[in-house]
């Protein structure tokens, strides 16, 4: 498992999105708090839109602390990028917990404070919303429009 993970964060700093879709179950429910939930298709595609979004831009993405216990794994994972709405820098420290079925990531969740991304991405708009209930539903409803837009086109 623990190369499986592996190989998911290397694929991603590479921006590798089908190397990463590959080590996801079909039934693969993913969460954190900028996308909410996602199933299967729709989780393989979020990584695809983010992947094709920053290629060719200061992207870096680095992780560490791997740890499996049985079906579980939890890994710690940085991403560094200019936010595509506001060109502001962000430097995001995330904590992922994974479970497995058939070899493969069955479920994955990301946590990061929110505020602090927001404040990141947003500057002072951030600062000041970017904790509120408001601003997590505003950006989770244009977050599922992009993708929906971005499925549309592929």
């Amino acid at each position: 498992m623990e190369k499986l993970v592996t190989s998911f964060y290397t694929a991603f700093a590479n921006l590798d999105a089908e190397a990463m879709a590959n080590c996801y179950h079909k039934d693969i429910v993913f969460e954190d708090p900028a996308f909410g939930v996602l199933h299967g298709e729709h989780a393989k595609n979020m990584w695809r839109m983010l992947c094709a979004s920053q290629k060719g831009k200061d992207f870096i993405v680095t992780f560490s602390n791997i740890e499996i216990n049985e079906n579980i794994a939890s890994a710690k994972w940085e991403a560094k990028y200019n936010f595509s709405k506001t060109r502001k820098r962000v430097h995001n420290k995330i904590s992922a917990q994974f479970q497995f079925k058939d070899g493969l990531i069955i479920k994955h969740v990301d946590t990061f404070n929110l505020h602090r991304w927001a404040s990141q991405a947003f500057g002072f708009k951030g600062k000041l919303i970017g904790g509120t209930s408001f601003f997590k539903k505003k950006l989770q409803k244009q977050t599922h429009t992009l993708l929906s837009q971005y499925e549309t086109k592929n």
